[in-house]
């Protein structure tokens, strides 16, 4: 059985080992494949199982290798294949869900904190000579934050939202939170359920970790800032779209919303002439919140036991059901 992953640098840079997925068949990975039909057919070749990440897998593609039986995404969103044409072809496709739970929860807590106390900047400032030449014994140069008592809203309550939610009221925050679905055995004394004007209204620091969806895209836009707090946080480690990014470029610079922090943007890689780019008070980072080697090492481990699972009859993670 020829197995070949199109796009295996991202996950895994040469860093875990492919020997899981290997031991099932005879592997080919590529670091990345051009995303294009012709190149991704030609990669594809007469292999049976494919794995993607973010190399597409449209019905042109689909059509042209009716040998193709599974297709694994290592990620949890499959987006990159049309559902549609592989369900009519026989294919099945799985998913790697939970995998980043942890790491991402704590990348949102990490950009949080950047926020309140500027460390990366104040570090550069101790290099430049700043506290040196200060008169004072300690020095800071930007208005600092406690998290306690603070209010964070946080849209969207699955695995990630409910960890972001744990973490946030260690550092004894109070928690709003919106989900589609109210497990109220969920709730606690400082994590309650709320609508999402409310969240909006009341939150200090407001956090994305919903879904893309057309009910969600531009979910962060000029009105719904306008019923924000003055001053608000916003936290973005979910999809770019949800922000509707010049909206939220103008509220930097108004100082309605007092500092952004993202993982995620509208186009990835970010565009050049990306509005946050300029704007104040705005920290982006590369979409790296998954990435810490726990949990790319598990993704490939789910990777492998879905392929696993697949042989045996017994597929599992199937997704477009």
């Amino acid at each position: 059985m020829k197995i070949v992953i199109l796009d295996g640098y991202a996950a895994n840079p040469g860093d875990i080992s492919w020997e899981s997925i290997a031991s099932q068949g005879e592997l080919t990975v590529y670091d990345r494949t051009e995303n294009t039909p012709q190149a991704i057919i030609k990669a594809i070749g007469e292999a049976e199982i494919v794995f993607t990440n973010k190399t597409l897998l449209p019905a042109e593609v689909l059509t042209q290798v009716p040998h193709v039986k599974y297709v694994g995404i290592l990620a949890t969103g499959y987006n990159v294949i049309d559902l549609e044409v592989a369900r009519k072809q026989g294919i099945t496709v799985t998913n790697i869900p939970g995998y980043s739970t942890q790491s991402v929860a704590q990348f949102t807590m990490a950009l949080l904190l950047e926020m309140c106390h500027h460390i990366g900047q104040h570090t550069e400032e101790v290099y430049d000579g700043r506290w040196s030449i200060s008169k004072d014994f300690s020095y800071w140069s930007t208005p600092l934050m406690e998290l306690a008592g603070k209010t964070m809203g946080i849209i969207g309550f699955g695995s990630i939202g409910r960890e972001t939610a744990k973490l946030a009221q260690a550092f004894g925050m109070n928690v709003l939170v919106m989900a589609t679905h109210k497990e109220p055995e969920l709730e606690t004394p400082t994590c309650r359920y709320a609508s999402f004007r409310k969240i909006l209204a009341e939150s200090d620091v407001i956090s994305l970790h919903c879904p893309l969806t057309s009910d969600t895209k531009h979910l962060i836009r000029k009105s719904t800032i306008k019923e924000m707090k003055d001053g608000v946080m916003l936290i973005n480690t979910a999809r770019g779209p949800l922000i509707k990014e010049q909206d939220l470029a103008d509220a930097l610079n108004s100082g309605k919303v007092a500092q952004a922090a993202v993982d995620v943007v509208y186009t990835e890689p970010i565009a050049i002439d990306n509005p946050l780019l300029k704007a104040k008070n705005c920290i982006i980072t590369p979409h790296i919140a998954w990435a810490p080697k726990e949990a790319r090492t598990q993704l490939i481990q789910i990777a492998s036991d879905n392929l696993k699972a697949f042989i045996n009859g017994t597929p599992q993670n199937v997704v477009g059901l």
